[in-house]
This record gives C-alpha cells, sequence and structure tokens, in this order.
C-alpha cells in the first residue's frame, strides 16, 4: 500500500492512511487477508474497491456491523 501513496500507521501496523485532496483522510486496516476501509464518502470507497479488484482477487462482504479494537 505504501507504493499506492497510503502511509503506515507508526501506532498500528495494520493501518494505513492517506489524506486526500478534501482533508479528509481514508483508513485501510489490514490483517492476513481482511480489509476494513474507513471513509465517509461511499463514492471514494466504490472507487479504491474498484482499483483493488483490479490487482487482488476480492469478494465484499458487505458493511462491518461489528469489530474489536
Amino acid at each position: 500500500m505504501c507504493g499506492k501513496r497510503y502511509t503506515l500507521s507508526p501506532y498500528n501496523q495494520c493501518v494505513y492512511f492517506n489524506r486526500l485532496q478534501e482533508g479528509e483522510y481514508i483508513h485501510l486496516l489490514l490483517y492476513v487477508d481482511d480489509m476494513l476501509i474507513a471513509l465517509k464518502s461511499r463514492s471514494v470507497i466504490n472507487k479504491l474497491k474498484s482499483q483493488l479488484s483490479s490487482e487482488l482477487e476480492m469478494k465484499g462482504l458487505g458493511e462491518a456491523k461489528r469489530y474489536l479494537t
């Protein structure tokens, strides 16, 4: 993800983030073969998922109902 302008969080090695032009941040939370994308804008999330799908084998599991911190 670092090659795609995402920065590895200094606090957690499973979290990457990228500052968007609008000043918002998109967060990618990665763990083994799972990814959670956190951002308010659904269109930006869909665009990112489209880009990643062209490079990786992916299947969408829908919105997260719960997650552990």
